[in-house]
């Protein structure tokens, strides 16, 4: 499986945390329009420049143009001395011939024109038989010895009657069959369903002997009858220029006077063309047996043992474009192309074939890029490959698994990937993909596991499980494909069933990694789709709310997953994302449990340092489930939390996270909830100390939250928190007009600062009156004249959706800066 794809995720996730909160962007920031998040070359690094990488198929195509040269040349000489001979010798001189001459010429060309008019279709059968003889090697003598032993079972195959002749065929056919498929890892009892045509390999050209009329015998018969041929040509022009007995010519006969010359040319010809036919078929058994071509190519290729059969095959067709066109037509072959011809064969065999090239082609590192990109500009090829994922016969479970592993790489590209969502329900056939056989209820669980397990015997359901899920993450790293995943029928249930996991799943030592890497793989992709922005985004949040096991299944997660950091932190993420829509928030916060696990996760002490990323996560989940919701936060105040948040505030890993939830709590749990949020003033101190010395996100947080907390502070107790403190309100006026000096626009890290700094300005000098004296002293007039003529919509907002902004604040920032002049005005 693609691992690689799994670290790319663990690669992004920060484990050290700066104290001072610059810990990465989120969602309380907005983001730029340029979403490398999402973007398929988010991790790219320019890598050093590579030399070419050379086809190594390119030694078959020059092999294959060499044999067609002598084949050609041989052919020729062979059509010129058939010529010679009917034209001059036995159209000249047939009658004053001699009796042996006549009939060593007629047996030449009887056997060397067989040979010349028959080599095309010689190359024909030799073609077909090229996939159906994977165990013998090419035509060659070793092929025929190793065969040899089966000329006495045909001879009695020649006598048996036609239904054992027909047994013998089936039986065959699955023989070679299952030589293809080559199935290492699984074994159906299942037997394919015959199709309604035959096999060229395997047809019985007669109904008896089929041992000898089968199409992959008679290329290896014709084979030997060429060498036969050739030989005996060989041998009887050698013989009769030898002995030079071409007969006397008496004195004053004309018509025998340039017979011998005749002769001497015609069987020089004949010597001539089968030797170079003999030259051409020891190179082929040289290169091919010795030199062991075709398994350099092979190795060189990567395509394993069963990549023989391609490479054969390969080669056969460029030698027969050689021979049959022109010389240079094999050159222009290379392998991508030919896998990609036979994947719209109708064949099965061509079809394997075909895309087990491309799959050992595509998740190559060396060829992947090359072969990738001819694909992905090859409409039909794509068509074709999607189509095969809808294949569900277990005899076709490579050729499926196979083309959904190319498309995994395919879609990786973010060009490619919008190609394959523009091929017509191509989103239905990668959720065919998505099988999942758990019982969806828990009396029927183990029932169900068992027969999970005996189906993976089978057919391996988990690992199209893994590909379809693969293939819609990177199909979620854009925009676009997003909205048609989730405008696709019954795509998204199936994404949100696999994320299931309960107990005895997250708990057990032994569970399989393919099953924890199922529900990894689920909740990716429904975090992508979780974090979408735009109309489109909130669209799939309230989609993704509403089915009815989304939450809770999560929450399983945050409750079992201890050993599972990563599942865990997946969860969050997606429970803070659904958090921007208002009835996913409701829904969040009444499912029993939810805000309970998430607070268990934040406050764990325990938990290894290097799963610290789990708990910050967990407190934007929480912040972002107290933001405008006032239920959520009557929950809060339920379980007791103020003081672990209080205390969590001195914490350096927290105190961003819980001075959000605490802000939030204090601004929409409501009137009614005064005397419970009383204890949130203890941590005045902390918070004034922290504006006075953080900066960025830590000081934007404590800002807000002091601008808050100072509403439930009696006037008479200010003076003495500010002591405790050891700070002085002036110090603070001057600090909060400092923050204004310094952000003359709106910043992207820290947008609501000058909101927040606003807010707490007027709280204090509604509190004290000789406050609005200190900041008239300090310049804020000045500072808030500036704002005035820089506001803009991001300091509106709460939180972002990518650079849309969600949940937008009651009063504008206009509208607290006219306040806060109001106030220095008046005095």
């Amino acid at each position: 499986m693609d691992h690689g794809q799994d670290t790319e995720d663990r690669g992004s996730v920060h484990l050290q945390i700066d104290e001072l909160g610059d810990s990465g962007p989120t969602i309380f920031e907005p983001q730029s329009s340029i979403d490398t998040k999402n973007s398929s070359n988010s991790n790219w690094v320019p890598s050093p420049s590579r030399p070419p990488v050379l086809a190594p198929e390119k030694k078959l195509t020059l092999f294959a143009l060499r044999l067609a040269v002598l084949e050609k040349a041989a052919t020729g000489l062979g059509t010129l001395g058939f010529i010679w001979a009917t034209v001059v010798l036995l159209g000249g001189f047939a009658i004053t011939l001699d009796k042996t001459d006549f009939w060593f010429i007629t047996i030449i060309l009887l056997i060397e024109g067989t040979r010349i008019f028959s080599r095309s279709h010689e190359l024909e059968w030799q073609h077909q038989a090229t996939w159906s003889i994977a165990d013998m090697g090419i035509n060659s003598f070793r092929a025929i010895r190793s065969s040899s032993h089966f000329i006495i079972k045909t001879v009695k195959a020649i006598f048996r009657p036609i239904d054992a002749v027909r047994k013998q065929s089936r039986h065959s056919r699955e023989l070679t069959k299952s030589m293809y498929l080559e199935k290492s890892r699984r074994n159906w009892d299942l037997k394919k369903v015959p199709t309604r045509t035959w096999v060229t390999s395997d047809v019985p050209i007669l109904p008896y002997g089929q041992w000898v009329f089968l199409t992959r015998n008679i290329s290896k018969l014709l084979y030997w009858l060429q060498l036969a041929s050739a030989t005996t040509c060989a041998a009887l022009s050698l013989m009769k220029l030898i002995k030079h007995n071409f007969g006397e010519v008496e004195k004053g006969d004309t018509d025998k006077r340039n017979r011998k010359s005749a002769l001497t040319i015609f069987y020089a010809l004949a010597l001539a063309e089968a030797l170079l036919f003999l030259l051409e078929k020891i190179y082929w058994e040289w290169t091919v047996i010795y030199c062991k071509v075709l398994h350099e190519v092979n190795k060189e290729c990567e395509l394993g043992p069963s990549g023989m059969i391609s490479i054969r095959r390969f080669f056969y067709d460029a030698y027969s474009r050689c021979v049959n066109g022109s010389i240079f037509d094999g050159l222009k072959m290379d392998m991508v192309s030919f896998a990609m011809d036979l994947l719209g064969s109708s064949s099965p065999d061509e079809q394997l074939i075909g895309v087990r090239i491309l799959q050992k082609f595509a998740t190559n590192e060396r060829f992947s890029n090359d072969t990738l990109q001819k694909i992905g500009i090859t409409l039909p090829v794509m068509e074709r490959l999607v189509e095969m994922l809808n294949w569900k016969d277990p005899e076709e479970e490579e050729i499926r698994q196979s083309a959904a592993e190319i498309l995994s790489k395919l879609t990786g590209k973010k060009q490619n990937s919008l190609r394959v969502v523009g091929i017509p329900g191509a989103l239905e056939s990668i959720s065919s993909l998505l099988q999942n056989h758990r019982a969806l209820h828990g009396a029927a669980d183990e029932i169900c596991e068992k027969r999970i397990i005996h189906d993976n015997e089978n057919y391996s359901f988990w690992t199209f499980n893994h590909l379809g899920l693969l293939i819609l993450k990177k199909l979620a790293r854009d925009h676009e494909n997003c909205g048609k995943i989730g405008n696709t029928r019954g795509l998204l249930p199936k994404i949100i069933d696999f994320t299931h996991a309960g107990e005895r799943l997250l708990k057990d030592e032994t569970v399989t990694p393919s099953q924890i890497l199922t529900v990894k793989r689920s909740l990716q992709v429904l975090k992508m789709l979780a974090s979408t922005t735009g109309t489109t985004g909130k669209q799939l949040r309230n989609e993704i709310s509403e089915v009815v096991f989304t939450i809770s299944n999560i929450r399983d997660v945050l409750r079992y997953g201890e050993k599972h950091p990563e599942l865990q932190k997946l969860g969050i993420e997606i429970f803070s994302s659904l958090a921007m829509e208002e009835d996913a928030t409701e829904r969040i916060g009444g499912t029993g449990g939810v805000l309970r696990e998430l607070l268990n996760i934040f406050f764990k002490q325990e938990m290894p340092e290097n799963q610290n990323h789990v708990r910050i996560a967990a407190g934007e989940a929480l912040a972002m489930l107290a933001l405008e919701s006032k239920s959520n936060c009557h929950q809060f105040l339920k379980l007791k939390v103020i003081d672990r948040l209080v205390e969590a505030l001195e914490v350096p890993l927290l105190r961003i996270n819980a001075a959000r939830i605490l802000t939030n709590l204090c601004t929409y749990a409501g009137v009614d909830c005064f005397m419970e949020l009383r204890g949130v003033t203890s941590a005045i101190p902390t918070i004034l100390r922290a504006i006075m010395s953080e900066e960025n996100k830590l000081q934007e947080v404590m800002v807000g939250l002091a601008a808050r907390v100072f509403k439930y502070m009696p006037a008479q107790e200010s003076s003495v928190v500010f002591k405790r403190a050891g700070i002085r309100e002036t110090e603070l006026a001057s600090a909060l007009v400092q923050i204004l000096n310094k952000h003359q626009n709106p910043p992207i890290k820290t947008p609501r600062i000058r909101r927040f700094v606003i807010e707490l300005a007027i709280c204090m000098m509604k509190d004290k009156e000789t406050n609005v004296q200190v900041f008239k002293d300090l310049g804020m007039i000045k500072e808030l004249e500036c704002v005035m003529e820089t506001t803009c919509e991001l300091e509106n907002f709460n939180v972002f959706s990518g650079a849309v902004g969600m949940s937008r604040h009651s009063t504008t920032i206009h509208s607290l800066v006219e306040t806060s002049m109001k106030l220095l005005e008046d005095k």
